[in-house]
This record gives structure tokens, C-alpha cells and sequence, in this order.
């Protein structure tokens, strides 16, 4: 029972305690992407952890209570059953996500390409994505997918200067370049699928400001942090629609204090951060092949 106990340890582990640590570690911000990289490994080897648990022990509970070849395989196919309900789960949750998310995101972006003045503010700043739309309130975020766009409001191009409004531009950019909106969807499906008493909400609340920290990289490589700052501070308080990405978030100030971070490498953070997403991504291999080779 040694395996299968520890397979089902770890993917406890990694999914109550280790997340809500994870989230304390505030210096893994200042290398967003290496903190991204070990974010999805964690989850990923426990998702993988709970998947082969179930099999693990039902085949070592018959193979130590039953003496029939039998009744062993009837126990793992049956814990093969078991996780493949749990992955259907986990796929399932993954679709109703993802269609609700594309319906709202097609919904969006057919009413502002309606409500946008586009096409005059296009030819000026050489963005075929953009859209206005013509509110005095400062907004500015992009609606992701295969037919994405920018949005800002004319209340965003009153309040900020040139540079300030490629800076929004460039964060937004960035967001959909990246596809930043995958790996938000990734860790909102696993966070439904997980049991109530299993979710973290520290690591989607993390894994959104990774996310804005890498878009503001972004923009810092494009104008400067100085002017990404002021941007932000101008737009703190806007809000995005559902399914979108905008740049103004309850996050600001940490952003603002990691602005500082942009061009610095942190070479060591990050080769410690890569290095611990492998030991989590192997962990789970490894049990398993051990289990499998002492069977």
C-alpha cells in the first residue's frame, strides 16, 4: 500500500496545502512566468496524482486481501473506472467552460464591433482589432478567441496621454498574444471540477495577477515603466465584462510595486521555480512507475 498511499498523500498535498502556500510566496511574482510555470505544474501533477490513485490502491487492496489473479484485475478495473469518471468530470467541466466562455466572448464582440466608431480610430493607430466605443468612462480591456478585439472607451483616449494609451495597447496585446485567457480557463476548470473543500481560490486569484504582471512586461518593453504606471493608476478603477481581460483590476497597487521587477532577470528565482514545477510534474511519474515495476 506504500505507492498508492503516497499517490493519493501527494495529490491531497498539492491540492489544499500547496496552493495556499504557493500564494504566500509573494517573491515568485517577480518572475511571473517561471510562477506560472510551477502554478500549472502543481495542478496538473495533481490532477495526475488523483488519476492513478484510485487504481494504485484498489489493485494493492486486492492484491494483499485476495488471493485470486482475478479478483485483482475486477479491483483495478475497477479503479480504472473510477478515474476515468474523474477525468470525463474534469473534461466535461472543460467544455461547459469553454462553450459558455466562447458564447459570451462571440455575444461581446458582435455588440462592440456594433456599438465602435472602428473604423476611423483603426486607420489612426494601425490596430485592425480595435474598437472604440464612445463612453466617458475610462475602459479599456481586449475579448480573447479567433476573432479577438481591443476595446477602449473614448473616455480612456480623453484621460491618458499618447504614450499612456500605447501602454493599455500593448498590455492588451500582450494579454492576447499570449493567451493568457488558456491558461485562465485551464485553472478555472480544475478549480470547478475539484471537490468544494479541495478548491483554492488563492490560486486563481494568483494566477489572474501573474497574468496582468505579464501583460504590464509587456507594455513596460514597449513605452517604459514609468508611463505603464501612470496608465494604470488611470485605469485602477475600470472593470472588464464577463470573459474578457481588461487592465484596470483590484490589483493595481501590486502591480505598481512590481513595475520595478520588469527588467530585472532574476535568473536564480526562476531556475529554482522551473526546477520545482519538474520535481512536482515527476513526483506523480515516478510513484507510479515505482509502484508498477515492485507489482
Amino acid at each position: 500500500m506504500v505507492f498508492a498511499a503516497a499517490l493519493v498523500a501527494l495529490a491531497l498535498v498539492l491540492a489544499w496545502p500547496v496552493p495556499r502556500v504557493l500564494a504566500r510566496m509573494t517573491t515568485f511574482r517577480r518572475a511571473p512566468r517561471a510562477a506560472l510555470v510551477i502554478w500549472q505544474s502543481v495542478t496538473i501533477a495533481a490532477v495526475l496524482s488523483a488519476l492513478a490513485a484510485t487504481p494504485a490502491v484498489l489493485l494493492e487492496i486486492g492484491e494483499e486481501a485476495m488471493e485470486g489473479p482475478g479478483s485483482a484485475r475486477a479491483l483495478a478495473t475497477v479503479g480504472a473506472v473510477l478515474s476515468g469518471l474523474m477525468l470525463a468530470h474534469v473534461l466535461v467541466s472543460g467544455h461547459q467552460i469553454g462553450t459558455r466562455l466562447r458564447a459570451t466572448r462571440r455575444r461581446h464582440r458582435d455588440l462592440v464591433d456594433l456599438l465602435s466608431n472602428a473604423p476611423e480610430v483603426r486607420n489612426e493607430l494601425s490596430d485592425p482589432q480595435l474598437c472604440v466605443l464612445q463612453h466617458s468612462t475610462p475602459t479599456a480591456y481586449c475579448v480573447p478567441g479567433l476573432r479577438s478585439r481591443v476595446v477602449l472607451s473614448q473616455g480612456t483616449i480623453d484621460a491618458l496621454s499618447a504614450e499612456e494609451v500605447e501602454a493599455v495597447l500593448a498590455h492588451e496585446r500582450a494579454h492576447l498574444r499570449e493567451r493568457h485567457d488558456l491558461i485562465l480557463e485551464f485553472f478555472t476548470v480544475i478549480y470547478t471540477a475539484l471537490p468544494p473543500i479541495l478548491r483554492s481560490p488563492e490560486a486563481l486569484s494568483e494566477v489572474r495577477l501573474l497574468a496582468e504582471v505579464l501583460a504590464d512586461r509587456s507594455a513596460v518593453k514597449a513605452v517604459g515603466p514609468v508611463v505603464v504606471a501612470r496608465a494604470v493608476v488611470t485605469m485602477a478603477g475600470s472593470s472588464a465584462p464577463d470573459a474578457a481581460m481588461g487592465v484596470g483590476c483590484s490589483t493595481a497597487r501590486i502591480r505598481l510595486d512590481l513595475l520595478q521587477e520588469a527588467k530585472r532577470p532574476h535568473i536564480l528565482l526562476s531556475l529554482l521555480m522551473f526546477g520545482s514545477a519538474t520535481l512536482a510534474l515527476g513526483a506523480p511519474i515516478c510513484l507510479v512507475v515505482a509502484g508498477w515495476t515492485t507489482t
